[in-house]
């Protein structure tokens, strides 16, 4: 470490990533574990990120999402709080028709994982502070990224200086590094808002999850492993109307607890909240390119889908598979890790998987988040069709689970 003429802190790294979420701390952990000196600027204090007050989500990880994971190290340090999903039912308001999953169909591993958000990030805050060629700044505010011909200067709000080969925004949904460079974005709102909450049911789940969707939007059940508040748990993500949503958040615990109850069905038996309430606004967003001059954009600041298949979060661990795979290949040819050549080589893996997952999410929510009798009775219908063949039920699954095509190395198990 160096110092500015100031005489503040001068840090020269080959990689800098402005973000310490998810996906930040995942893609330099990535790096760092192959070598690659790394910084990671979050603006969040550890002690806010890590309250249980400032994420009430929990998320599936895919089983491909699982070997990333386990590749980086991570999954070591949340496997035990995690549950595992066997089967997977998806039902249309109250029909007797559904269709159903069953992980046995297409080997004998579980199709994916419920973990906890608050989980995640203090695994990930583990696994960096172990980590000796990462460096991870919080809290930090950005000042500035410079990018000339040669590397990235990130200046932060402190006077210190950060040098790199390149930049990664991985600042969320409103990126300030993405709208800097001038990357716009196209915005789709949904009027939908995801209400979250964990409860406690009288019934086991099997490790069941359940999609269940309603004219105002699916409403997910979601398994979660016991804890000292319930030996059978769910994590919730009730979709709403967004007007209706303040309305619902603001009843006291008996008239919620009715609301809830009728959303939620005779599934497991009786319910009832463990915990506070979240709200979330849902839309679909994507920038109109994932990469710039020395700049990569990952996770929400590339992308924001509906969670109506659970996959928000893989998408984000892909990007980090698949730039991290880049980025270390280029280097180990002795090439500039930053050049247009390996940043390409990102873009152009993450494009098909992004807009086919984005259209998805967008047609299904659409299908499905409305009453209209003649759509409501094809997609019964269809949902029973396709429970009836058994081929492109598994073609589903593996879909689901991330196993099929141009996969990164840790994708598929292997060292980056």
């Amino acid at each position: 470490m160096a110092t500015t003429q100031s005489g503040h802190a001068a840090h020269t790294v080959e990689t800098v990533i402005i973000g310490g979420g998810f996906v930040g701390l995942a893609l330099g952990a990535a790096l760092a574990e192959a070598g690659m000196e790394t910084a990671v600027v979050d603006r969040e204090p550890p002690a806010t990120a890590l309250d249980p007050a400032f994420d009430g989500r929990a998320s599936a990880i895919a089983y491909g999402s699982r070997r990333i994971l386990e590749g980086i190290g991570l999954w070591p340090l949340v496997a035990e709080a995690a549950a595992p999903i066997l089967d997977i039912r998806v039902v249309d308001g109250g029909s007797p028709l559904f269709l159903h999953y069953d992980h046995r169909d297409v080997g004998d591993e579980p199709l994916g994982h419920i973990v906890e958000n608050r989980v995640i990030r203090h695994g990930l805050h583990r696994l960096a502070a172990g980590l000796p060629r990462l460096l991870h700044l919080a809290p930090r505010g950005v000042a500035g990224l410079e990018r000339d011909a040669w590397g990235v200067t990130l200046r932060l709000d402190d006077g210190a200086a950060i040098r790199a080969r390149l930049a990664v925004a991985a600042d969320g949904k409103r990126s300030a590094v993405r709208q800097a460079a001038g990357i716009g974005v196209t915005e789709v709102p949904y009027g939908q808002t995801a209400i979250v909450l964990t409860v406690a049911h009288a019934l086991p789940h099997r490790n069941v999850a359940i999609e269940h969707f309603l004219p105002a939007g699916p409403f997910a059940i979601l398994p979660l492993p016991g804890d000292a508040t319930a030996p059978d748990r769910s994590s919730l993500v009730w979709t709403e109307r967004a007007d209706l949503v303040p309305g619902i958040l603001a009843l006291d615990e008996e008239p919620f607890a009715a609301e809830l109850a009728r959303r939620f069905g005779d599934h497991w038996g009786a319910v009832r909240a463990v915990g506070p309430r979240f709200s979330y606004p849902l839309g679909l967003q994507w920038a109109q390119r994932v990469v710039d001059h020395r700049l990569a954009l990952v996770g929400d600041a590339a992308h924001v889908i509906h969670p109506i298949a659970g996959q928000g979060l893989n998408l984000g661990i892909r990007d980090v598979a698949a730039l991290a795979e880049a980025l270390v290949d280029a280097r180990r040819l002795g090439l500039d890790i930053g050049a247009p050549e390996a940043l390409r080589r990102y873009a152009g893996r993450r494009h098909l998987d992004t807009v086919m997952l984005a259209a998805t999410t967008d047609a299904l929510n659409r299908l499905f988040s409305n009453d209209l009798p003649p759509l409501r009775a094809a997609r019964r219908v269809g949902l029973a069709a396709v429970d009836r063949l058994p081929a492109l039920k598994r073609f589903f699954m593996r879909h689901a689970m991330g196993v099929v095509g141009d996969l990164p190395r840790l994708a598929r198990g292997e060292p980056l």
